[in-house]
């Protein structure tokens, strides 16, 4: 009976798969089949829904996975016929996502995108990549793989999806080269060649779908060498915990902009600073932020922009430029995106407090009195001169307005703390004498005295 479908293609999609990885799509298939059978599968929109939407995935997603499933030809059988994906689908379809190139995921992403044929116009293309993003951030709220960050401690994912999305679809170009932007992109055709070129330039889409599909069916979602691509897609969150804090991040702006981070620095995010625990007060940021190591900077104006910069090196109160040519500018609202380095200057980073003759504050490009990015030492008060791009980051104007007025900042330390920041000069009596802290834990007792310093958290897993 399965004599068709032990087609050459078929068996050459088998093969890319390990054979403990073969049995975990098995047993996926065995599962996704029992529950649409059981359904009846009479009822195609029945077979549908229950087939892949256990919760995990929003239904959006299902029937787009659905879609790009019965797409898939199958070897001397007419598939318009039955509702039900056969086993010969679904393992082409995860192989050619999984393990395939531009090439092979193409035709199938095309399908996800319309169920019809030929080119698919913008606004198609936004709501598939939509979708994808809602999903993944679904998703990894489902499984419990947000690390620490969930939908409480972040801004509201809504209008980060969005911006997300149109980020994502910027680079949509034309085989001329040309990028349709606006209306204009959302009216236009995409050919397959035009969007086969955007899937292997734009990486996330790749990555997104992968997330989707073995966090979401739970296939394939546990072996190592599948994960390297989503093991950093979001990084571990630290400091937040259980103190009523919501970051001005949103959970698509933080995958955003930390793959944009240097490769050893994407694990993990410390908050160091919030103006809302912490106080308005410059003296109380750069207390908090010196000599931390790299760190991710934010601020929201009274006009609700949000936006901020990567600092490669530790910020150090010092009237000279410092950071490296690593460091970066962003916009988190009312449109995402990251500008870096130009080669123009070496004006990076600044920091300075208490002097007479430069100028005090926090700046980041740009020159003196000119910064791409600048909070003043008079706390509360910043500019975003950008006429018509800052020098160094080629960034436009971040904030709403170039002089504005600082409604909340926050400073996250990325990748591992210096070894010099630790709890350095805070020591409590538990530190001292490690025997008492031994007997302490022995006894089931918490460590009363660590709620009197900044904590440090400990790598706990997320609720």
């Amino acid at each position: 009976e399965m004599g068709n479908a032990e087609s050459n293609a078929y068996q050459n999609h088998l093969c890319r798969f390990l054979p403990e990885e073969q049995s975990d799509i098995d047993g996926v298939f065995d599962t996704l089949s029992g529950l649409s059978s059981s359904a009846g599968a009479k009822n195609g929109k029945a077979t549908k829904k229950t087939a892949y939407t256990r919760e995990p995935l929003p239904e959006q997603m299902t029937v787009r996975l659905y879609n790009g499933m019965k797409s898939i030809g199958l070897t001397g059988k007419s598939s318009g016929l039955s509702e039900q994906i056969a086993k010969e689908q679904f393992v082409i379809f995860m192989s050619n996502l999984l393990k395939g190139n531009a090439d092979e995921k193409i035709t199938i992403i095309m399908r996800m995108i319309s169920k019809t044929e030929g080119p698919v116009k913008g606004k198609q293309i936004q709501e598939f990549t939509e979708d994808l993003i809602v999903s993944v951030v679904h998703v990894l709220s489902y499984r419990k793989e947000l690390k620490g960050w969930n939908l409480e401690n972040t801004r509201d994912s809504a209008s980060g999806v969005k911006t997300l999305a149109s980020q994502l679809l910027s680079e949509l170009k034309l085989a001329d080269g040309t990028k349709p932007v606006g209306p204009q992109l959302m009216e236009t055709n995409f050919d397959q060649s035009v969007i086969e070129d955007w899937v292997y330039r734009v990486p996330q889409i790749s990555v997104f779908l992968s997330v989707v599909i073995r966090q979401g069916l739970h296939v394939l979602h546990s072996l190592p060498d599948q994960t390297k691509d989503i093991l950093n897609l979001v990084p571990g969150c630290k400091g937040i915990k259980g103190r009523g804090l919501v970051s001005l991040f949103d959970i698509p702006s933080i995958i955003y902009i930390n793959s944009h981070l240097p490769a050893e620095l994407q694990h993990k995010w410390q908050l160091l600073f919030s103006s809302r625990l912490h106080g308005e007060s410059f003296s109380q940021l750069c207390g908090h932020i010196a000599n931390k190591g790299p760190c991710v900077v934010i601020l929201k104006d009274v006009d609700g922009y949000i936006f901020g910069g990567f600092a490669s090196h530790s910020w150090e109160a010092k009237p000279q430029f410092q950071g490296d040519n690593r460091c970066f500018l962003f916009s988190v609202f009312p449109s995402l995106a990251v500008y870096t380095y130009t080669g123009y200057n070496d004006h990076y980073m600044y920091l300075n407090h208490g002097q007479q003759t430069m100028p005090n504050g926090l700046g980041m490009g740009g020159q003196h009195g000119y910064f791409g990015l600048w909070v003043d030492s008079d706390y509360g008060k910043g500019h975003s001169k950008a006429k018509p791009r800052c020098t160094t980051y080629n960034s436009p104007q971040l904030s709403a307005k170039e002089d504005f007025t600082l409604d909340a900042m926050e400073v996250w330390a990325v990748g591992d703390l210096p070894e010099s920041a630790g709890t350095k000069g805070k020591k409590s009596i538990l530190d001292v004498d490690p025997e008492a802290q031994a007997l302490l834990e022995m006894a089931g007792k918490s460590r009363q005295s660590e709620g009197l310093r900044e904590p440090i958290e400990d790598d706990d897993d997320d609720d």
